[in-house]
Formats: structure tokens, sequence, C-alpha cells
């Protein structure tokens, strides 16, 4: 009996923001590679998250939210979103069970359907379905159906709950080329450091902040190193960008204690993760519309 061919390739993930993309991703991986908040636009990067399965190897690209534009930030993350399109082996269109096929999930499927490649999958994942009435979802299948005939597959699925992940998986690797192991068995994936570290600590100033804030903060690490007097403590510092010296009060708080609680959500989360005990030192900094600013950009990791 032969042995079964090898197969491994790329996998975008496309779609809205909060469709659940990045929840998708880390409960594939089992585990966090992505960082996750209510918020819209939390992802701002392509990130890669690998799985590993005995006869196929899984390159997933997590994208950005794709949205209307209305800062050069916002250019950025559609333009990364969007140029995932080519390369990819197969395509999964995240929706949201709850708002259906809407018109931004229409306009990301002409997209796709201009700039795959011809062998290219294109998968609809249909996410949160444990939010919506069973007979709600046949009406959302036949209508993708029947206007998207270079639609594959129609996988309903819940990212929380883990509901038909397995067979998401399933299809997948029945779909991919024969190819090749492009990372080592034990690598989930490719993120730098210091990108892993500054997307943590964002996580944690989205998550405590409310209305406009959690938009207008990035995360710049300055400095990762091993302690003076204490080589197994990691040092890291880093600073939050806000765009206004109000946000850097309300990210602060009363008596400082928001920006304490931050640091330590993030620095329980990064011992967790690198096993080791961290002192971590953050500065709450202004930089008038970095958002808008190309130069600011590219200094906080932004690859214009």
């Amino acid at each position: 009996m032969s042995e079964q061919p090898f197969k491994s390739g790329y996998v975008a993930i496309l779609g809205k923001p909060n469709a659940g993309k990045s929840t998708l991703l880390n409960s594939i991986l089992g585990t966090k590679v992505a960082i996750v908040t209510n918020r819209p636009q939390t992802t701002r990067h392509r990130i890669i998250g690998v799985k590993h399965l005995d006869n196929a190897q899984i390159v997933f690209l997590d994208t950005p939210g794709i949205h209307r534009e209305k800062f050069e930030l916002n250019k950025y993350m559609n333009e990364i979103a969007f140029s995932v399109i080519p390369d990819a082996d197969i395509i999964l269109l995240i929706l949201d069970a709850r708002s259906g096929l809407s018109p931004d999930d229409k306009r990301i499927l002409e997209r796709i359907r201009e700039e795959k490649r011809k062998e290219t999958k294109v998968f609809i994942v249909i996410n949160k379905i444990d939010g919506v009435p069973k007979e709600n979802l046949l009406p959302l299948i036949e209508e993708i159906s029947g206007k998207y005939s270079f639609v594959d597959e129609i996988i309903p699925v819940s990212a929380t709950k883990g509901s038909n992940l397995n067979r998401l998986l399933e299809l997948i690797a029945t779909n991919l080329p024969e190819g090749p192991k492009y990372y080592e068995d034990n690598m989930l994936t490719d993120m730098p450091l210091k990108q892993h570290v500054a997307e943590i600590i964002r996580e944690k100033a989205m998550l405590l902040t409310s209305q406009e804030i959690p938009h207008a903060v990035t995360v710049n690490v300055v400095n990762i190193q091993p302690g003076d007097r204490n080589p197994d403590i990691l040092i890291i510092d880093a600073d939050i960008i806000v765009e206004r010296s109000s946000q850097k009060a309300i990210i602060i708080g009363k008596k400082g204690q928001k920006l304490k609680k931050i640091g330590s959500l993030a620095r329980e989360e990064l011992e967790q993760i690198l096993g080791k005990k961290i002192y971590l030192r953050l500065w709450v900094k202004v930089k008038e519309d970095w958002r808008n600013r190309v130069d600011y950009l590219r200094r906080f990791g932004y690859g214009f």
C-alpha cells in the first residue's frame, strides 16, 4: 500500500472586522498566536499560524479586517489583507452568521474573484452559528451558492465553541496541493518576539479602554534584554502610543491605576508564553495623528 502524499500550502483568512478570523485561527492551532478583543480592527498585521497534521502542513495567513479607509493605517491594513489573495492555495472568507452576506462581504468576494489564481479554492466559513437559529443558515447558504459559483465549499462553524472545525481542517487538507514542510514541526508562528510582545500589550490596552481609544493606540517595544543582576529575568521597555494628551490621561488612569493594570495583565501573559519572569516598564507617549503619518507608521512596525 502506497504512502499518502504529504500536502502543504497557504490558506488566507479574510473578512470584515469582528467576523472571528483571529479566534478561528487560535482555535484551530489550539494556542493563542493572534490577539483577540471585541473591538473592530484588532488585527493590524498579517499573522502566520502553522497547523501541523500527520500528512499535511497548513500555513494560515490571518489578516486585518477589511473596512472603509479613514487613515493611512486603515489603508495599510486593507492592502495587507488583499495582498494575500494571489498567493493563497485556499481562501477562507469568514462571515458572521448573525449579519449574513453584507454589502462589504460581497465586495470582498468580488475582489477575490478578480485576483485569485484559477486553481485557488475559495471556502466560505459561516462563523458564530451558535448565535443564530439553525433555520437561518439554509437561506444564507442557498444565497451564496446561487450567486457565487466560484465558491467551492460553504462550512458553518463556531470558532469559540469549536463546532465543525475538524470538518473544516479536513476539507482544507484534502484541497491542498502536494508540497514540502515549510516550517519546523514545533513552529506555530513566525512572528518576531518584539511584535508578539507589542501585540499582547496593545490587546490589554484595548480591552481596558473604550470608544475611540483602542483605535488610537499602538505599542512600540523599545528594548528586550536579560537583567544585569539576574539573567533569568527579562526586562522589557515599551511605549504605548496615543494621538492626544486626553487619551494619554485615560490610558494612565487615576493615580496610574489603568496603566498598572495593563502592565500587570500583559506581564502575566508574557511570563506564561516565555516561561520567564518579566520586568515590564511601560511609558505612554503622545504622537499626534500617528495613524496618518507614514513616518510614524514605519517606525511603529507598519510596513509602508
